[in-house]
């Protein structure tokens, strides 16, 4: 039986000019939007990292997430993705426990190796490193999330007799996914008993994922597929997708320019939209986001769902009656239907 459905948001905290708030203004606006989610019933709330852009893209997300867990009391957090060659992974782990601890257990890991050029020059690495890092940290935070010592030696990391403390409120650490665009992302995925991020083409992808867990001797309902998807739900598309459909270019626009600077790293290269798992906004009243969504989780077999929260230059304030619309009539038909809430 697949895992029950789970819904939420996600943020990546971009503010750029057109937001007319300053970035201290925006965490405080989100912080308060959260804890309103909270209360609504949403499962979920998700974060995005990158770093040295020059709207605030969010570069850390465990802080905020430790802020968010001490005004929360049910929703669960987790990246999509947390980009493993720019974190150590001991203090990466070091830093899940902490924010296990202050959660109540209510923390999980999504991980990726990035791709974007930028940022190795930034963290002073070559992008050659990026496999590498990103299989060892995997390799490292598995141990780690066990909560009993270990060592470890690879090309990249080595450790002796490291226990991580204090120890997870969560039984074998915080449930790890792993972010596939191509097929050797599917295969990693796999191989580490990993939830599954797909983000690329669906062959490369879930497919070639779901057959490798299955070569495995696994069952892939045993684990969770996860995506951003995300949700307008209005009764007056032309007055409302306007600003929506503005910011959501502006919030694409920096990812064409990471693939374009990276010429092709990370699987992105020669990726078309009609090849990819569809990740286009779903746009209409209650029936209609619905019956999508639906569709979508039907198609794929997905079992968690974030739409953004506050698309980058509009304000918290402006996502909100799509969001309370989205927590109490959408969410609770689309869990009576795949299972899930309370």
């Amino acid at each position: 039986m697949a895992k029950p459905l789970r819904l939420g948001v996600a943020y990546d905290f971009r503010n750029p000019a057109e937001s007319g708030m300053s970035h201290q203004a925006l965490y405080a606006a989100i912080m308060d939007q959260v804890t309103w989610l909270d209360g609504l019933g949403l499962d979920l709330v998700w974060f995005t990292e990158h770093h040295f852009v020059e709207d605030g893209y969010l570069p850390s997300w465990i802080p905020v997430a430790a802020a968010m867990a001490a005004r929360t009391r049910y929703v669960r957090f987790s990246c999509d993705v947390c980009l493993l060659p720019f974190n150590h992974p001991i203090r990466l782990a070091e830093d899940l426990a902490v924010l296990d601890n202050i959660s109540g257990g209510r923390v999980e890991i999504g991980v990726g190796m990035g791709y974007a050029p930028h940022e190795f020059r930034g963290f002073g690495l070559p992008v050659s490193r990026r496999v590498s890092l990103t299989d060892e940290g995997i390799a490292v935070l598995k141990r780690a999330f066990t909560g009993e010592k270990f060592s470890f030696e690879g090309k990249r990391y080595t450790f002796q007799d490291v226990a991580i403390t204090p120890r997870y409120v969560q039984s074998g650490g915080p449930p790890l996914w792993v972010a596939a665009m191509s097929e050797a992302g599917a295969l990693r995925a796999a191989r580490f008993g990993a939830n599954l991020l797909p983000q690329g083409p669906r062959a490369q992808s879930l497919d070639a994922w779901t057959k490798q867990v299955r070569a495995d001797g696994r069952d892939p309902a045993s684990f969770r597929i996860g995506i951003i998807r995300s949700c307008l739900v209005t009764d007056d598309r032309e007055r409302d997708w306007a600003a929506v459909r503005v910011a959501e270019r502006r919030r694409m626009e920096i990812y064409n320019r990471f693939r374009e600077e990276a010429g092709g790293h990370g699987g992105v290269a020669g990726i078309t939209e009609a090849e990819r798992i569809p990740q286009t906004w779903v746009v209409g009243n209650v029936e209609h986001c619905v019956a999508e969504l639906s569709a979508f989780i039907e198609q794929h077999g997905l079992t968690d769902i974030v739409s953004w929260a506050v698309p980058p230059g509009l304000r918290p304030d402006d996502m909100s009656a799509s969001l309370e619309r989205y927590a109490r009539d959408v969410a609770p038909r689309l869990r009576a239907r795949f299972g899930g809430g309370a």
